[in-house]
């Protein structure tokens, strides 16, 4: 039987890892946006918007045939650009991603995709971050605050 002291070390130590891995998701939202952009954050400077319901949609991830065109929303395509394309919500537009256990926090920066059936198209920095490869089915969650037009989906 583990003690008192085992439990609460596990429990702290479980917390730590959690926390690093969220702060380690910020900064790469933040640093690896890849170019100036319009986005206003939903949540005041060091918060994360409050998120609405969980939902699942197809994915795909695009890049390096468009690599240092500019995205819908503005930005310069690089391989290190944080974001995501989407057909109606608009740019700037913060959502939540979870594949396999691992978690991004981004921005809408284009529009797409442009295949029946996808929802997402994400930059090779998202699907880097998310192990994503191919097509395949996420789940993700829009910010409240930036949800008007999600409501359409």
């Amino acid at each position: 039987m583990q003690t008192i002291n085992q439990t609460f070390l596990r429990w702290v130590l479980a917390l730590a890892a959690f926390l690093a891995l969220f702060a380690g998701v910020a900064t790469g939202a933040q640093a690896g946006t890849g170019g100036a952009s319009s986005y206003t954050p939903s949540a005041p400077e060091g918060e994360e918007p409050t998120f609405g319901a969980w939902r699942y949609g197809h994915a795909s991830w695009y890049g390096p045939g468009l690599w240092g065109n500019k995205t819908a929303c503005g930005q310069t395509l690089r391989p290190q650009t944080l974001g995501v394309a989407h057909k109606t919500l608009p740019c700037g537009t913060a959502v939540k991603f979870v594949y396999r256990g691992r978690v991004v926090v981004t921005q809408v920066i284009d529009r797409g995709p442009y295949i029946d059936g996808r929802v997402w198209d994400f930059t090779k920095a998202v699907s880097d971050t998310l192990g994503f490869e191919g097509v395949g089915r996420v789940r993700y969650a829009v910010a409240l605050s930036d949800a008007t037009s999600a409501r359409q989906r």
